[in-house]
């Protein structure tokens, strides 16, 4: 069969995409671009906000559309939560919840024999005590491995709907992720993604319990891969031992996205969230301290519910004054089942993106700031597959996350270079190779061009 999957939402679900792709893959299938005609179509939703759902329900209507014939499968978190809401769609073949490839793979070889009816198969993550051991994945366009070692979440916060998707955190034991991080390094991968729903409350349920900190620790010990990067954290999950860990290390990256949510004290104890304006500010503060060079990122979300313009104000004076690299930022969504949905004082759509509007001008402007901190110097550069269209250079991105352009052959290519930059292009740095530097520099630090 001709297959096309799509994904909506995080790198999990690329993740899980991808796994899905792997699984599925044989001498009688092929994938296909998900905007051609194919036979099957595979949908990995999400489910965070009610667009989600929208959107998820838009492309049921788009293939159905393109491929009258097809059959569709619908995955994630969307069919995890809502699977009733799902299996009466139009267009919807087939519904499995999350963590259940087995039956995926069943449902999509059994497509030409299934007769008419929906099948459907979700199970009650509430009680899912183990994470199911997939391994890592490159996603498409990347040249980093992705390795998901946490699922779920223990915490509560008021927007979310993450824990009813995916159920409670749970964790890959640590000799399985280091078997797997070893396994990608002799495939040949230069660097490696540790993800996680929830990634800072690695191992907290394992017997005996660790933390994600002690892991680390044991792969930089074993030096089992020349790059090791982490996907978010919670502020709360960012303690001196890793900072210190991270700057001693010439294999972890120096990388953190340490999600705030919100910049007004009022608002992120309506959210939920376990911390204050004050303990962000010290753990940023204390990161860029043992990090000069290092990136730190951060989820922002406006116009929460009770969100007054006084509170937006002192919010953005508040992340302007912080040492952080780049935000990603969201308007604020309702989520039906969520506590959020029903707090008084819901903002304005127009509200909503005009503040948004202001948000990402304010981490446009502080990238910037800090890409051109850069210029003059030398970075190791990890060369990526894919080609910038117009220049034809190689992307590639820095230990601190930099996104460089480089003129590089396909000997470069998933290799680390030394790159020196020169200048802006848009949104990415550019330069040339160092002839005569080693590809990588000592706790990931950045040298002077000559």
């Amino acid at each position: 069969m001709r297959i096309a999957i799509t994904t909506l939402g995080c790198k999990i679900n690329q993740y899980d995409s991808a796994v899905i792709q792997s699984r599925l893959v044989n001498q009688q299938n092929c994938f296909v671009p998900f905007g051609e005609q194919a036979d099957f179509y595979i949908i990995n939703t999400c489910t965070v906000t009610d667009r989600a759902d929208w959107e998820a329900r838009q492309l049921v209507r788009r293939v159905k559309r393109l491929s009258p014939a097809s059959r569709v499968l619908i995955t994630g978190c969307y069919a995890q939560v809502n699977p009733e809401q799902v299996a009466q769609l139009p267009g919807v073949d087939f519904v499995v919840g999350l963590n259940r490839l087995d039956d995926l793979a069943r449902f999509v070889d059994a497509a030409e024999r299934q007769p008419d009816g929906i099948g459907v198969s979700v199970g009650d993550v509430k009680r899912e005590r183990r994470v199911q051991v997939l391994g890592a994945r490159e996603l498409p366009g990347h040249t980093r491995a992705f390795l998901k070692i946490q699922e779920g979440c223990n915490y509560s916060c008021a927007y979310c709907i993450i824990p009813t998707a995916r159920g409670l955190s749970r964790s890959v034991p640590p000799e399985q992720v280091l078997a797997q991080v070893r396994a990608l390094a002799e495939k040949g991968f230069v660097e490696v993604v540790l993800t996680g729903i929830h990634l800072g409350g690695y191992g907290q349920e394992l017997k005996p319990k660790m933390d994600l900190t002690s892991l680390l620790e044991m792969i930089v010990e074993r030096r089992l891969v020349p790059r090791l990067r982490l996907s978010s954290l919670d502020p709360r999950e960012v303690p001196q031992r890793l900072l210190r860990l991270m700057a001693q290390s010439d294999i972890l990256c120096p990388h953190l996205h340490v999600c705030a949510q919100a910049g007004e004290d009022r608002i992120l104890k309506r959210m939920r969230r376990n911390y204050d304006t004050a303990f962000y500010r010290d753990i940023l503060t204390a990161a860029r301290e043992a990090l000069p060079d290092a990136a730190l990122g951060s989820d922002i979300i406006v116009g929460f519910p009770g969100e007054g313009d006084d509170d937006f104000c002192h919010s953005l004076e508040f992340f302007d004054s912080l040492p952080l690299t780049y935000f990603h930022v969201f308007p604020y969504s309702a989520r039906a089942r969520t506590a959020a949905a029903e707090l008084p004082g819901q903002v304005l759509r127009r509200i909503r993106k005009e503040r948004a509007r202001r948000m990402r001008d304010l981490g446009a402007k502080k990238k910037m700031e800090f890409y051109r901190r850069f210029i003059g110097r030398s970075v190791p550069v990890l060369v990526e597959r894919a080609a910038d269209r117009e220049s034809g250079a190689c992307k590639g991105r820095s230990r601190n996350y930099l996104p460089v352009l480089v003129q590089a052959d396909e000997r470069q290519i998933n290799r680390e270079v030394p790159v020196a930059i020169e200048g802006l292009e848009g949104s990415w740095l550019k330069g040339s190779r160092v002839e005569g530097l080693k590809g990588s520099n000592q706790h990931g630090s950045c040298q002077q061009s000559a």
